[in-house]
């Protein structure tokens, strides 16, 4: 346990909206920093308070609207280095989604294995512990010589699925690809459901790979495709097209991290997929998917909204879609928010109870392995069992 005064909570500039929920869930006040650049580019760090013989948490995600991924990075290495050389006791770095995880090893002759960089810049800027969630490859926790806790959004989802999605116990768990036939496989043995693999040709740069081969029946069936990423929606595209031609009767995706950009065309992409509903976490900024595709539902599930909260907002989606289907439906109405079978095909739900836990337990010295029993699937079934 740490012996120190008190938690020592700061950001960067990349997810602000999600650090002040945390300091909200743990009942204390940001520590005040200024973290800006000069007209040069160079990123400029100030801490307002002394961290000396303080147990440090500092969050920051991979990137944001406004953050790209290197300024993200920087700024997060120079915020550990002024807290190490301030005297702190313990610095943990909050990381939701962990920068250049795509990679984790060499693809190719002479290409660089950039998450182990990262890995190291991060211990020598004097990090003692890292927590992130849901590592694209899990190969990433050796690449530390410091303690990382790896935690999963797997349960939340669970606990989503079997409170929100009508139907679930008759459904099928797909995953895109082999890669996440162990994550889709554990679900499905959490749910007591069928599971389907599609296998696909290997990818040829950039472009997504041309789906194959289904393994696994969806005909007629509900269909749960999970993954653990969304970037330019190539994937999730041919996938969920694939499912479709196979007669799936509907189509729901849940994913960790979505990163997909402002004014992209993946977000026009996403509107036009033959999907009842995408979830994803916000594990990075959600907002500006929310806000700039103008035909479209948004929900926010969050553990502290109430239920006559007017927290969620929500506009018209695009009526061309037939993924609303009543055949499948949401199992009611989602917290605050429309009924999905209205035509809503966006869930955001909040993670910071699951991030704040962690840094509670982490500060008393508690485990954290058991945050991912039936603590966290609770939680995804309420909303609020955090």
């Amino acid at each position: 346990m740490h012996r120190g005064n008190s938690i020592k909570f700061m950001a960067g500039n990349s997810h602000p909206e999600m650090a002040q929920l945390i300091a909200d869930r743990l009942g204390i006040n940001m520590t005040p920093t200024t973290v800006k650049k000069f007209s040069n580019g160079e990123t400029s760090v100030r801490i307002h308070e002394s961290v000396r013989d303080e147990d440090v948490f500092i969050l920051q995600t991979a990137c944001g609207p406004n953050c790209s991924v290197d300024d993200s990075l920087m700024e997060l290495l120079i915020l550990i280095s002024a807290c190490k050389t301030a005297s702190a006791r313990r610095i943990t770095a909050i990381i939701p989604f962990f920068p250049y995880s795509r990679y984790s090893f060499k693809d190719k002759s002479r290409a660089p294995i950039t998450a182990k960089f990262v890995a190291n810049m991060l211990t020598v800027a004097g990090c003692d512990h890292v927590i992130t969630m849901d590592l694209h490859a899990s190969q990433i926790q050796g690449f530390f010589d410091i303690p990382v806790d790896n935690l999963y959004s797997e349960p939340i989802m669970v606990g989503f699925i079997k409170r929100w999605i009508k139907g679930w116990k008759e459904s099928v768990i797909v995953s895109p690809d082999a890669g996440g036939a162990k994550r889709a496989s554990s679900v499905a043995s959490k749910l007591g459901v069928e599971l389907a693999i599609i296998h696909r040709e290997p990818a040829k740069g950039n472009i997504a790979e041309r789906m194959q081969v289904l393994v696994g029946d969806v005909s007629g069936k509900i269909v749960i495709l999970l993954d653990d990423m969304i970037d330019t929606g190539d994937t999730l595209s041919l996938a969920t097209n694939t499912l479709h031609e196979n007669g799936a009767r509907a189509i729901f995706v849940l994913v960790s991290h979505c990163t997909m950009q402002p004014n992209s065309s993946s977000l026009k992409k996403l509107s036009q997929l033959p999907i009842a509903r995408l979830v994803v976490t916000n594990s990075l900024p959600q907002t500006h998917l929310m806000e700039e595709v103008n035909e479209e539902t948004r929900d926010t599930i969050t553990d502290s909204t109430p239920v006559d909260s007017p927290r969620t907002t929500s506009s018209k989606l695009d009526s061309g879609s037939s993924a609303g289907s009543t055949n499948g439906s949401m199992n009611g109405k989602l917290p605050n928010g429309p009924s999905p079978t209205m035509g809503g095909k966006l869930t955001v739900l909040d993670i910071s109870p699951l991030l704040a836990e962690s840094i509670r337990r982490t500060h008393n010295g508690e485990s954290i392995s058991t945050l991912f029993g039936g603590w966290a699937e609770r939680a995804g079934m309420t909303g609020s069992g955090f």
